[in-house]
């Protein structure tokens, strides 16, 4: 059976391929394999420049040609490489043995011993991955954040004026402003974002167990600290951790899974919020010609957006939730458990770009239905009485609260003439009673 988006096990690469296409340049085996391949490459270039006294006599010339075989990287030189694993049985072996066929080809064969020299696996591995994260963070994930932010940015500025009812406890509190609450996720989500942008992309990159042994002992005069160093930061962009075992210790890739986290988290709260303003009738939905809402009752539009969202938020949470857990745990130098564990990273980033675009077709869709927040603040006038009862408090009023409390704290209906009444029997001047009379629900929405 060939592989397609009807038999693909998982739904990332079946139902939703189409919304998370560009992950795979980042995150399929493929990718992978690039990126092995990138950072075999540079590492060897990076010998060449020290220089070491074996690769003195290596063409400059020959480095555009090196970078032309991760630049100009295909599926066949994928499948050659996975055929060669085949044989091996070790994928980043596989790797060193493909670059060594094009090392002949570019007449470098007496060079290519040099390639990986020194390295373990996860000098590559532990290079590679984080380098593919980052870019996967800065081409993928954050032009969809910013589609949503910016999106709930127009819609708090849109909606800045809606006077609406408050709920604490699902119950009718203090008055609010609809662009006021949006523009409460707003900055949730950029304060988050801010501290995502404050976790270094952290490699490893120190040989077998992170003491650069087999460097030092063929060169003892090299600093391979500092070389290591300046591949890592100034070649590659990332953060050189140092020291280390045989493998990265990830906490700050745990770091940016759990930022990752916490932006969905709050982005899960939005979405539920919204779910249940369109249950109350503040939001009717676009809708679309020729759509079902629901197979039995057809005058259904259903908020599926923000459940998809929800959904798959959840599910990205899970596996960022588990990867930040696992990750920085390895037995003694290294186990293997990371290995198979990180080739999972590209599952939840799907998961949540699905969501953050669920969420925006979501709120796309929204209809503001004015006639009903105007509606839900005339029914609860009672909402008025911690306006007044803090205006007697000003005035030395005694017992403004209690007052207010036996007037509202009943079964019977509180309207606009029930407060007034009340208002007209307090002892205080026609001055403080006209302006108590000023409050009304619709304006009693702070600043």
């Amino acid at each position: 059976m060939s592989l397609s988006s009807l038999n693909a096990i998982s739904p990332i690469d079946g139902r939703y391929r189409n919304k998370v296409n560009e992950l795979a340049a980042f995150f399929s085996e493929e990718a992978l394999i690039k990126y092995r391949v990138l950072i075999e490459i540079e590492y060897f270039i990076a010998l060449c420049e020290i220089p070491l006294p074996q690769l003195d006599g290596v063409d400059n010339n020959k480095f555009k040609d090196l970078r032309a075989i991760y630049s100009n990287f295909s599926t066949e030189d994928a499948l050659v490489i996975k055929k060669i694993e085949a044989v091996t049985n070790h994928d980043v072996k596989a790797v060193e043995y493909f670059i060594k066929e094009k090392f002949d080809a570019l007449g470098l064969a007496p060079y290519k011993e040099f390639i990986h020299f020194g390295l373990t696996s996860q000098d590559i591995n532990n290079t590679a991955i984080p380098l593919s994260i980052k870019e996967a963070i800065n081409e993928v994930y954050v032009p969809e954040y910013l589609k949503v932010l910016n999106t709930l940015k127009s819609l708090a500025n849109d909606w800045a004026d809606i006077s609406m009812l408050a709920r604490t406890h699902g119950q009718p509190a203090s008055p609010t402003r609809l662009g006021k609450e949006i523009n409460v996720f707003v900055v949730r989500l950029e304060e988050q974002f801010n501290l995502l942008n404050d976790i270094p992309s952290a490699a490893k990159f120190g040989g077998a167990t992170g003491n650069f042994n087999a460097h030092h002992v063929a060169y003892p005069d090299v600093d391979w600290k500092v070389f290591g160093g300046h591949f890592v930061q100034e070649k590659l962009g990332l953060q050189h951790s140092f020291p280390t075992t045989q493998i990265e210790h990830y906490d700050h890739l745990a770091a940016l899974f759990d930022s990752l986290k916490r932006i969905n988290t709050i982005l899960i709260d939005l979405d539920r919020d919204i779910w249940t303003y369109v249950s109350m009738d503040y939001f009717k939905q676009r809708i679309k010609a020729g759509e079902v809402g629901s197979s039995a009752m057809p005058h259904k539009v259903n908020p599926i957006d923000f459940e998809n969202s929800e959904g798959n938020l959840g599910m990205a949470n899970a596996v960022f939730e588990h990867l930040s857990a696992k990750l920085p745990i390895s037995r003694l130098q290294r186990d293997l458990t990371d290995s198979t564990v990180l080739r999972n990273v590209g599952v939840p980033l799907a998961h949540t770009i699905i969501g953050f675009k669920a969420t925006i077709k979501g709120l796309g869709k929204l209809l503001l239905n004015e006639p009903k927040f105007a509606a839900d603040l005339e029914n609860n006038w009672a909402v008025v009485a911690e306006a007044i009862q803090t205006i007697l408090r000003r005035e030395a009023y005694p017992n403004p609260y209690e007052a207010l409390k036996g007037l509202t704290r009943t079964n019977e209906k509180i309207n606009q003439n029930s407060i007034a009444n009340f208002i007209d029997t307090l002892e205080v001047s026609n001055t403080i009673k006209e302006e108590l009379k000023r409050i009304t629900p619709s304006n009693y929405t702070g600043i």
